[in-house]
């Protein structure tokens, strides 16, 4: 172009070189003056122009590593999103460079700390728009059968002014049923939620494990489960922790292993060990690692079909209490859940 600006090396050379002429002709002109002897001043002038030539030589020398140099910075800068590391121990021409590259070496490794921690939070952000819309889906999904039950029941009461007594009083039994639903659905939201902003705090108390086992048990029989058969085996055994928590836990276990199996549910209380064990549908080895993941929802067997968070708030409320949920199935055979006490 023809307005290009010169680089670092071409603008010095070109000030420099045009300085040096001008004071070379000044300077040969004044000995032009006071030398007559031609020999002499032609030996004069050509030792001053070697001088000169030297001088701007080594002048140049200097400008060409300084304009290295600068390369070398302006190189860092243009790929400062994408180069890894400055050479900290490349060695500069003047201790100004050095330092440049030192506080270049300094805002690169801060700029990398930003990036990374920007990625981080840009990686749970995404996190937690699939967590919600995952929510949102399953909350939908979950509400959608109870509210279509209150509705069709409640149109139907309201429009069949003749409907039997009996038939009324079944399908306002029916209504009451699917609002407990919806209850229940909202009080393991509000449960998980908890979890989450880490408000969930333990209310320790000394209990029995196996009163606790069979209160659950008449509750499930008597609300949901008539015509099932849950088997307790196992001594009393008392035990320090939130008995709250450890209720959702027993009947979130005991209600799971119901939804999946025809046969009795076996409840085992050892000295160390609670465990659930039913000869259900199973688990596949696919699935395993996946159901106590929230809102995971299999594509073979609705393991969880609260939102996908049953499995989930039981492993949390375990965790709370320093112990694990462990998990043994075989597909079309059975599943045992077990904690250590």
């Amino acid at each position: 172009m023809l307005f290009e600006r010169p680089q670092f090396t071409e603008y010095v050379m070109a000030r420099l070189v045009t300085l040096s002429l001008t004071i070379f002709v000044i300077i040969s002109v004044i000995l032009a003056i006071f030398i007559t002897d031609t020999m002499t001043l032609a030996l004069v002038i050509f030792l001053l122009w070697l001088a000169f030539t030297i001088f701007v030589f080594a002048i140049y020398r200097g400008a060409a590593k300084m304009q290295r140099e600068l390369g070398k910075i302006n190189k860092y800068l243009k790929m400062l999103d994408t180069v890894d590391t400055i050479d900290l121990d490349r060695h500069f021409f003047t201790r100004e460079f050095e330092q440049i590259n030192q506080n270049l070496t300094k805002v690169l490794e801060k700029s990398k700390k930003r990036e990374e921690i920007k990625q981080r939070y840009n990686t749970k952000l995404k996190l937690k728009n699939q967590q919600r819309g995952d929510m949102i889906s399953a909350i939908a999904h979950e509400f959608r059968n109870p509210i279509a039950s209150i509705i069709g029941y409640a149109q139907t009461l309201q429009e069949d002014k003749d409907i039997p007594p009996a038939l009324h009083d079944k399908f306002l039994g029916k209504i009451c049923n699917n609002g407990d639903k919806i209850e229940a659905l909202l009080g393991r939201l509000v449960l998980w939620n908890k979890f989450e902003s880490g408000e969930a705090k333990l209310h320790q108390s000394t209990f029995d494990l196996l009163s606790l086992t069979q209160e659950v048990k008449s509750a499930l029989v008597d609300d949901k489960y008539k015509q099932r058969k849950i088997i307790i085996q196992g001594e009393p055994r008392q035990v320090e922790a939130d008995r709250t928590l450890v209720e959702i836990v027993i009947k979130n276990l005991i209600e799971n292993a119901l939804k999946y199996s025809k046969e009795n549910v076996v409840v085992t209380i050892t000295e160390d060990t609670f465990s659930v064990s039913d000869r259900g549908v199973g688990i596949s080895e696919e699935d395993m690692e996946k159901v106590t993941k929230k809102f995971y929802r299999s594509g073979t067997h609705n393991w969880d079909n609260s939102m996908g968070l049953g499995l989930s708030i039981v492993k949390k409320i375990l965790a709370l209490h320093n112990t694990e949920l462990e998990i043994q199935s075989r597909l079309d055979e059975g599943s045992t859940f077990s904690f250590k006490i």
